[in-house]
């Protein structure tokens, strides 16, 4: 819309870490879209950011005289939005449980609003259902409703390219949706417990088995015989193959072979080598700690199901065995045969035989030589993020 800005500010990034060292809090995905998307699917305007300063070369904030600040961890409803529009009045703070949900105002005010330097004297606490991204694990328990919503949007009025006969299709047909130039054949869809969305020039080779609620987005890859349980969501130009059960691959990554990923969220330019796997349950059947950023500790995370949370630019080597509820950090290098530790800091090499520091010379090498193969250049606004989290992450590397 002209004379409005749609800025995401962060809310959470300490909670949201290993996965927003590296991107603002809106640029999760969560479902078939990253936060950021379904906002600006549902405004009819495209957003900016307004993120903690090393992230702002890339992700910059854009003013306007009207400005419709949001929480970046809020994902939006058609309810919400309908208000934010039609009827949150100017100068006025939305909160949701005394957090921050929307403001409305002109560019000095937000300008003050986001640098923390006025608090808006008029504060409405709305009553409506919302999702709050609080944590990680929060991502892969609120896929499912976060996919569906995403689906019925993305499909609403639209027909799908037609599914080949080869398929098995188990449920309603209408609930498989294939994007233009998505290959799809001899696999079993189940839609039975939720959608399946193929994305634009996506491939499920023969033999994928999946059950719904699933998204493979843009350019992303099922290899022969991949198993998949709902929710999970692969992103963008990732390649998939073993079982996967309610994970996020963000995009740009690869579990391209056999080995279990389960309740996981797996960022941007990873790799998990061949039988690479993941407990996501303890054998007491116990709750699940994960190491938390902002407290230094590890986090009682009430959930019985957990599995792996990595960091962008990680790598794990063949038949790599990450415990129940492991967090690894930015540009990780792990391998060998046994369980390593359960926090694993950034630009860490090594395996349960002890780390050392993954030196940042080879970091960018590595890094360049990765993005190179999907058309990508690792340019100096990137590198200077990573040489940034570096430093950052320099006293967790006390091995």
């Amino acid at each position: 819309m002209a004379g409005i800005s749609l800025i995401l500010f962060d809310n959470n990034r300490e909670q949201l870490k290993p996965l927003t060292f590296t991107r603002p809090v809106g640029e999760l995905r969560v479902g078939i879209l990253k936060i950021r998307e379904k906002w600006e699917n549902m405004l009819g305007m495209k957003a900016s950011y307004f993120t903690t300063r090393y992230l702002s070369a890339k992700y910059p904030v854009e003013f306007e005289a009207l400005n419709i600040l949001v929480n970046g961890a809020i994902l939006p409803t058609k309810e919400l939005c309908e208000y934010i529009l039609h009827e949150l009045p100017a100068n006025t703070l939305l909160t949701k449980d005394g957090k921050a949900i929307v403001l409305k105002t002109t560019q000095a005010t937000a300008k003050d609003f986001l640098s923390g330097e006025q608090e808006i004297p008029t504060v409405i606490e709305t009553n409506l259902e919302l999702i709050h991204i609080d944590y990680p694990w929060d991502l892969f328990q609120q896929n499912a409703a976060a996919l569906e919503a995403d689906f019925y949007a993305l499909t609403n009025g639209r027909m799908s390219q037609p599914l080949s006969a080869t398929n098995t299709v188990i449920g309603d047909p209408a609930k498989v949706f294939l994007e233009e130039g998505a290959w799809v054949e001899c696999a079993i869809l189940n839609v039975e417990n939720g959608p399946i969305y193929i994305g634009k020039n996506a491939t499920v080779m023969e033999g994928t088995i999946i059950r719904g609620g699933f998204a493979l987005c843009e350019g992303a890859t099922t290899k022969m015989a991949a198993k998949i349980y709902g929710a999970t969501t692969i992103g963008p130009y990732s390649k998939v193959g073993g079982e996967i059960n309610n994970s996020i691959l963000i995009g740009y990554s690869n579990k391209g072979h056999d080995g279990f990923l389960g309740n996981s969220i797996i960022g941007e330019w990873c790799n998990l080598g061949a039988d690479t796997n993941n407990s996501n349950l303890k054998n007491n059947y116990g709750e699940v700690r994960v190491w938390d950023y902002q407290s230094a500790s590890f986090y009682r995370t009430g959930l019985q199901f957990c599995g792996l949370i990595m960091g962008d630019h990680s790598k794990a080597g063949i038949n790599t065995m990450f415990n129940t509820g492991t967090v690894v950090g930015v540009s990780s290098n792990i391998f060998g045969g046994d369980f390593p530790r359960k926090f694993i800091p950034s630009f860490s090499w090594g395996s349960s035989k002890g780390f050392v520091t993954y030196k940042m010379d080879k970091v960018l090498e590595t890094a360049k030589r990765v993005m190179a193969r999907r058309g990508k250049v690792l340019d100096e606004i990137e590198e200077d993020i990573l040489k940034h989290i570096f430093a950052e992450t320099d006293h967790h590397r006390t091995y």
